[in-house]
């Protein structure tokens, strides 16, 4: 379908989820059902790609944004969706399906963080998130986070909201403490 697209050139079409992709900036994964799948992340697709992940239905969108998907669309949008989600993630945005968005404003269930927090295990910050924490611990917003990281203001938001979720903080300043406490980040 996005081979149609002359500014959209498509690399390759991997065999198999184990399957090499080339370099690329954007990765377009039918992911299937994200339960199913027992994936985080789809193929290996290098720091410098970002993927859009398709799914079957509004399930799973939470946890694709967690994998680090960019874009989040349904499996059957259409060639012009895709094409327009393709183009946007290449520029930095993150592209959600509006029919997703329910899923993203529910508060997200309480028993999913309890099993972590009673085996002892920590939650897996991404590099990236990794920096991001201790730019908030320095008291940067997200404006100069984004610009010390040379990213856009809504891709910081993005991976404060990420940690926000992963640690089960409701502020950046209990982020910090909980990420001191379990000793991701070095006061």
């Amino acid at each position: 379908m996005l081979s149609a697209y002359p500014e959209i050139v498509v690399q390759a079409e991997p065999a198999s989820p184990d399957s090499a992709v080339p370099p690329v900036d954007v990765v377009v994964w039918d992911a299937g059902s994200w339960a199913e799948s027992g994936l985080s992340t789809p193929v290996e697709v290098g720091e410098a790609a970002s993927f859009i992940t398709l799914l079957p239905d509004e399930h799973g969108v939470r946890e694709a944004l967690r994998a680090g998907a960019r874009g989040v669309l349904l499996r059957g949008a259409d060639a012009a969706h895709l094409q327009t989600a393709v183009m946007a993630v290449a520029e930095g945005s993150i592209v959600l399906d509006p029919s997703m968005l329910g899923a993203l404003l529910e508060p997200p269930a309480v028993e999913a963080r309890e099993p972590a927090l009673r085996t002892g295990e920590q939650p897996a910050l991404t590099p990236r998130e990794t920096e991001v924490i201790s730019l908030m611990a320095e008291g940067l917003s997200n404006k100069l986070i984004a610009a010390r990281l040379s990213i856009s203001e809504h891709t910081a938001k993005f991976h404060v909201n990420a940690i926000l979720d992963k640690l089960g903080a409701e502020t950046r300043t209990e982020a910090v403490v909980l990420a001191a406490r379990r000793g991701i980040l070095l006061l």
